[in-house]
C-alpha cells in the first residue's frame, strides 16, 4: 500500500483519527492498520459492536456485494457524531471493482448518511467520508 505521492499530509490526519477513538476497519489492505501505530490510545473493536458505539469506521470494498455485507450493521454501530469512510479502488488501480464514486455516494445517501469529504488513501484506493445529517444527530 504505497502512499499517494501528491500529498504530504499524513493519512491518519486526513482521515480525522484521534487518540481515544473507537474504530473498526473492514476488508482493509494489509499495511493500512500500520497507520494507526502513532495513536496508542485508539481502541480497535473486532467483535460485533453495540449500537451507536463506534467513533470511526473504515470499509474497503471492491464490490457492492461486499459493501452490502458490511454497511448495514456498521451504520447501526456508528455514533451519531461519528464518521464512516468507505474506500473503493481507483480506476487507475489494477483492482477490479463495480463501485464508482457516484454509485457509492448514491448507495449511502439512500441509506441515511451524507458525504462530506473525499480522500486519496494511496495509489490504489480513494475514499468518501460519510456522517449523519445534522438533523439526525
Amino acid at each position: 500500500m504505497a502512499q499517494a505521492g501528491y500529498s504530504g499530509t499524513p493519512l491518519a490526519k486526513k482521515l480525522g483519527l484521534k487518540n481515544g477513538m473507537t474504530i473498526i476497519t473492514r476488508s482493509s489492505p494489509q499495511p493500512y492498520n500500520s497507520y494507526f501505530s502513532q495513536f496508542p490510545n485508539i481502541i480497535k473493536v473486532t467483535d460485533p459492536p453495540a449500537p451507536e458505539s463506534i467513533d470511526f469506521i473504515h470499509i474497503f470494498g471492491h464490490s457492492f456485494e461486499q459493501l452490502e455485507k458490511h454497511y448495514p450493521p456498521l451504520k447501526q454501530a456508528l455514533k451519531k457524531n461519528g464518521l464512516m469512510w468507505i474506500s473503493w479502488p481507483k480506476k487507475s488501480s489494477k483492482i477490479e471493482s463495480n463501485i464508482t464514486r457516484e454509485s457509492l455516494r448514491s448507495y449511502v445517501l439512500d441509506r441515511g448518511l451524507v458525504d462530506v469529504k473525499v480522500c486519496a488513501i494511496d495509489d490504489d484506493w480513494s475514499a468518501l467520508k460519510f456522517v449523519y445529517r445534522v438533523k439526525d444527530r
